[in-house]
């Protein structure tokens, strides 16, 4: 269970990470593989800690699956408004 928990983490990132980023948008903002990586570590966490983490590990995925998509709507709105 614990390894398909971070084959999700990794596939989930992974297709969000696929649109094109214009240079301006990666020079400022955090790769989305960083995204993934806490995503990971914060699965392994609960794997050692036997899911007994009150739910704060699990809101804090919710939180990194957010903001790995707020990335990408900025980084197709930086795409589209670029000149």
């Amino acid at each position: 269970m614990a390894t398909g928990a971070l084959l999700c983490g990794g596939i989930l990132f992974g297709a969000e990470a696929s649109a094109d980023v214009s240079p301006r948008v990666t020079q400022t903002w955090p790769p989305h593989s960083d995204l993934d990586q806490a995503y990971q570590k914060i699965t392994a966490a609960q794997v050692a800690n036997e899911f007994d983490m009150n739910g704060h590990a699990a809101k804090a995925k919710e939180l990194l699956e957010q903001a790995d998509k707020e990335l990408k709507e900025a980084a197709e709105a930086a795409n589209k408004n670029a000149k």
